[in-house]
Order: C-alpha cells, then sequence, then structure tokens
C-alpha cells in the first residue's frame, strides 16, 4: 500500500476557509475518485517560521497503479482546483510513502 501524503502550510488570512473546503468538497472529491480507501487530515504541530498554519493530509491508494492512475486521470484537475482557490496562500509538497509493515498493541 502506498500513503500519498500532501503537506500544506495556509495563510492565516484564509486558513478557516481552507480548512472547511478540504473537508467539505476537496478530500471528498479525491476519495470520490475511487483510487484511495480512505484520507487522513492532520495538523502539523510546529511553529512555522513563515508563519501560517501547516497540515498533512494522508490519502491510502489501494495499490501503485492506483495511485498512478490518480496522477493521470485525476490529479492535475485536483490541484488546480486549490490553486484557483488559494492562489498564493498555499504552499504545498507531495511525497509518497510504501507502508512497508503495520504494528499494533494489545493490552490484555
Amino acid at each position: 500500500m502506498i500513503i500519498y501524503n500532501i503537506t500544506v502550510n495556509i495563510d492565516d488570512a484564509v486558513h478557516y476557509e481552507w480548512l472547511e473546503w478540504m473537508k467539505t468538497e476537496h478530500i471528498p472529491k479525491v476519495l470520490g475518485t475511487g483510487k484511495f480507501e480512505r484520507a487522513t487530515l492532520s495538523k502539523v504541530l510546529v511553529d512555522e517560521e513563515m508563519g501560517g498554519q501547516t497540515y498533512s493530509i494522508q490519502y491510502r491508494s489501494y495499490s501503485r497503479e492506483a495511485l498512478d492512475a490518480y496522477y493521470r486521470e485525476d490529479a492535475d484537475g485536483l490541484r488546480q482546483d486549490g490553486l484557483k482557490k488559494f492562489a498564493d496562500k498555499m504552499l504545498a509538497f507531495r511525497t509518497e510513502l510504501q507502508i512497508i509493515d503495520e504494528y499494533n498493541v494489545a493490552f490484555t
């Protein structure tokens, strides 16, 4: 499984608008492509020198093929939606993470 991670720094002036847009529009659209099984929206707990608020959005893809199909078929249009709406108020970078193993602890 591959995690498609987007780290975003959003200007304080549009922070709440961006967060609402992410929750109600953008993340549902990305999941609606059918290429991911779930998404996690997290706040990055650091004080940025450049200001703003930083978030991580992690999408769990079904497979490498599903993620590649997302890049080919959906990514550009969905990225453009954010750029049109928030332009220079948003800085994003993307990474891919491959899950090697997962662990849980059980207390008895």
